[in-house]
């Protein structure tokens, strides 16, 4: 990996499955020292291992060390990106954004949104998700009001973004009671739910949110719990999360109640939750008739899908796709779950 990489997120182009790095505070590998002198966009190409630093055509060099953010990418290939903040440290000057920028990944073109009268405040460590409709939907986060200080984005009042017609608009949401949140995932699911884990609160990220898992329905627009199994539950915030069928695999992150300002222990765990029964799986055997391609999107974006992102993170890619390399060899992977001694075995 060419950077030190932290804050940033990433999106895997359906067309030709290359990750691309968008945003985040970036390094000279293995060093404390800021690298911006960079265009804040990278590419791996996954089928030969290969790594980029394109150039791109109409760049705003104020997204430069944009981090907190969440882009999501459509089947057409184009990366939306709302909002985050410049910020590389404390005390030190910085700037927060409610621009909308659009990076076409076909033809390397980016463009920024002029900012509208309806657009929302800037936002940071938010989820976004792209649902069917073609609307971003954003959840959670903490926002900053020009002129008073920041605060938790509201839970019911949900900002979304069409990118058809390129409006912005305010869902008001209805149902259980959900607490605010920043560092949490999110995952859409196959009839249009978003299903939220984890995070902490925006000002205190000692304390996890609740509760920490909760259903958005996009067609009702109404918040439910789900009858979490506590049974090796982790309580997480700041992880990545990727959906595989019927299945929510959670990646890395931390422990809210582990962090502090001077420490914040990171962890390598995945862990993997049933969501049409809500209990945590200890023992998975993806489908073999399963195409090839699901199981390669599925290890690229938990591995660098979270919202921190460490530099090394990338040997998940690289170890996998040296093992699809031996799959001739009908080797089995087995990824250990914590909480016990049965092992994930994924055979391909």
């Amino acid at each position: 990996m060419p950077i030190g990489y932290f804050f940033g997120a990433s999106c895997v182009r359906p067309i030709d499955n290359s990750v691309f790095l968008v945003g985040g505070r970036m390094y000279i590998p293995n060093s404390a020292t800021i690298k911006d002198d960079s265009s804040s966009v990278y590419v791996f190409n996954s089928n030969i291992s290969l790594w980029t630093n394109p150039y791109i055509i109409g760049f705003d060099y104020n997204f430069k060390m944009r981090n907190g953010i969440q882009p999501v990418i459509d089947n057409d290939g184009k990366i939306y990106t709302f909002g985050g903040t410049n910020y590389t440290g404390f005390n030190k000057s910085h700037v927060d954004y409610n621009d909308m920028s659009i990076f076409d990944t076909n033809s390397m073109a980016w463009s920024t949104l002029a900012i509208t009268t309806n657009a929302p405040p800037p936002n940071f460590f938010y989820t976004a998700t792209l649902i069917s409709t073609g609307i971003i939907v954003y959840i959670g986060g903490h926002i900053y009001r020009s002129g008073i200080t920041y605060e938790p984005a509201s839970m019911y009042e949900i900002q979304t973004f069409n990118t058809k017609n390129y409006n912005w608009s305010t869902k008001n949401v209805s149902g259980a009671s959900i607490g605010s949140r920043e560092g949490h995932s999110a995952v859409l699911t196959q009839n249009g739910d978003i299903i939220i884990y984890g995070g902490a609160l925006w000002n205190d990220t000692n304390t996890l949110a609740t509760p920490y898992i909760a259903k958005l329905d996009t067609n009702t627009w109404m918040w439910s719990i789900p009858n979490l199994s506590q049974i090796n539950s982790p309580q997480l915030c700041f992880h990545s999360a990727a959906l595989y069928k019927d299945y929510m695999i959670i990646a890395f992150g931390q422990i809210p109640s582990m962090s502090s300002m001077t420490y914040s222990p990171l962890l390598n765990n995945i862990y993997i939750l049933d969501i049409k029964s809500y209990t945590w799986v200890t023992s998975f055997n993806p489908n073999q008739s399963a195409p090839n391609h699901l199981n390669k999107d599925l290890f690229i974006g938990i591995g660098i899908g979270a919202s921190i992102v460490l530099l090394g993170v990338f040997s998940v890619v690289v170890g996998f796709l040296l093992y699809k390399r031996k799959k001739q060899n009908q080797y089995q992977k087995f990824i250990p779950t914590p909480g016990t001694t049965d092992r994930i075995n994924i055979m391909k």
